[in-house]
């Protein structure tokens, strides 16, 4: 039994029902009223035949990105100093620990961390932008008073690893939802693809949260597949009854897909594998007919991924995809010890793929096509514990295509003083001004999404600024971040 292909009207009255059986309750009373409200409305996008895929890579584990976006305008930098102290980089020494970034606003100044020498480029010459001071939210939190307050919401399990990884990836911070940003946006989009069982969203990590969504799931795939590798392993053709074993091994796996089982879980399983098999033919067929990319890429497990990435955009036409979304994790980033050290291990093999991707995106002549961002669990402290960093909040993001203003620093850099009103602790703990729901209304009104659907995608977007959707005005001073 194959995946039904339903038109969106059909499938947000269904998944009205389904939400009740695989999110929590709150998010199922959101996504009933959302999904009801959507069903009246029309599917608007302007372009269906324009190709479009984000690329998300998480950094797991909780980046300092205080270090790798750094004020350089004196009085912001001698703040930078004083606070960070011992992780503190250095804007003379010989080497330089900074690299300065084409970018001046109102006398603000920038600089990203040395180890960071494409990044630096491909923001100078438009490519790249970062996102300052972003971070799960609820709803906005002006200042330390407010947060105090009890008045305001706060993410569920803040400065939490589990909670903090899982609500950048759903945008619920107010529980812990099953369902992705990703997902939602392939459960409205999933149209646009002509190959329903060729899902628009492919794992180079395995199973995550970003693109589950309610009617769709992510298809898991790694960077050494090939069209002769990808499936279920064979036994050896070495054995003298390897065709026989084969042979019973499929017709099993097909018996237990296409099966009629009493039990809803066990159909489930026999549904989610007769679609994974039919989506393996699918790639099997979209990857004999790889011409092999001209732009080089390094051996690190990130630009390989980045490559399959690109590889699979490339072939896309055998996949039917108009639409793609692709999920990559570079884990490691918890430094609690020898930050500087560290990073300086980890953030060349970060820069070096970006760059190697860019420069694969243009050979593809698709730099207007594909945007690419970098998420965490949330940054770190500004202060040190002694030789790193600990848990903290807002943060810094990276946002890379052809589509973005690049060349710009998106959001409010905030001061690196203890005593902001932005500062939550002693240890230099910064409340984001710019929340993980602006960040993503933008991408995904890039990526077709209506606004009169956005609600459904971010059922907490009208906290912070009004599309078609939301029932009332939101809070003044609110706007969009304007990436795009």
């Amino acid at each position: 039994m194959s995946k039904r292909k339903i038109s969106r009207r059909d499938f947000l009255g269904e998944a009205a029902c389904a939400a009740l059986g695989s999110m929590t309750l709150y998010n199922s009373f959101v996504n009933l009223g959302l999904i009801s409200a959507a069903a009246t409305r029309p599917h608007v996008i302007s372009n269906p035949n324009d190709y479009k895929a984000m690329v998300c890579i998480l950094l797991a584990g909780g980046a300092d990105s205080y270090n790798f976006l750094v004020p350089t305008e004196p009085a912001e930098y001698a703040q930078y100093v004083t606070t960070r102290g011992s992780l503190a980089l250095s804007n003379s020494a010989t080497p330089t620990q900074l690299l300065p970034l084409n970018y001046n606003n109102n006398g603000r100044t920038f600089s990203v961390n040395a180890a960071m020498a494409q990044v630096q480029n491909l923001f100078n010459t438009g490519k790249l932008s970062f996102v300052s001071n972003i971070g799960t939210l609820i709803e906005p939190i002006a200042n330390k008073t407010e947060y105090t307050s009890g008045t305001k919401k706060i993410p569920l399990g803040l400065y939490s690893h589990s909670d903090q990884i899982m609500q950048w990836q759903t945008s619920v911070p107010q529980s812990r939802s099953a369902v992705g940003v990703a997902g939602r946006m392939a459960d409205i989009l999933h149209d646009l693809n002509t190959i329903p069982e060729a899902s628009m969203n492919i794992s180079l990590a395995g199973k995550n949260r970003w693109q589950s969504g309610n009617e769709t799931n992510e298809f898991s795939i790694s960077n050494s597949t090939t069209a002769a590798t990808i499936g279920y392993t064979n036994y050896s053709t070495g054995l003298s009854n390897a065709g026989f074993l084969n042979d019973l091994k499929n017709d099993a796996m097909d018996g237990l897909a296409t099966q009629q089982y009493a039990n809803l879980f066990h159909q489930t399983i026999g549904q989610l594998n007769k679609s994974t098999s039919e989506s393996i033919e699918l790639y099997k067929v979209a990857l004999s007919n790889l011409v092999p990319l001209a732009t080089p890429f390094s051996a690190t497990n990130l630009s390989n991924d980045l490559k399959k990435i690109a590889e699979l955009i490339k072939v896309r036409s055998f996949l039917g995809a108009q639409r793609q979304t692709f999920f990559v994790s570079y884990g490691g980033w918890d430094h609690h010890d020898d930050v500087i050290n560290n990073q300086n291990l980890m953030l060349p093999i970060l820069s070096n793929a970006l760059n190697e991707f860019n420069n694969a995106i243009t050979e593809l002549n698709l730099q207007d096509n594909v945007v690419t961002f970098t998420i965490s669990d949330f940054a770190r402290t500004l202060t040190s514990n002694g030789n790193g960093s600990d848990h903290a909040w807002g943060g810094n993001s990276m946002i890379m295509g052809g589509p973005i203003n690049g060349g710009q620093i998106f959001g409010d850099y905030p001061s690196l003083s203890l005593t902001s009103p932005l500062n939550l602790s002693s240890r230099g703990l910064v409340l984001p001004t710019t929340s993980v729901d602006e960040f993503y209304a933008e991408i995904a009104l890039w990526f077709g999404v209506s606004p009169n659907d956005l609600s459904y995608i971010l059922p907490n977007i009208c906290n912070f600024y009004s599309p078609n959707s939301c029932p009332a005005p939101v809070p003044s001073g609110y706007m969009p971040i304007g990436m795009f």
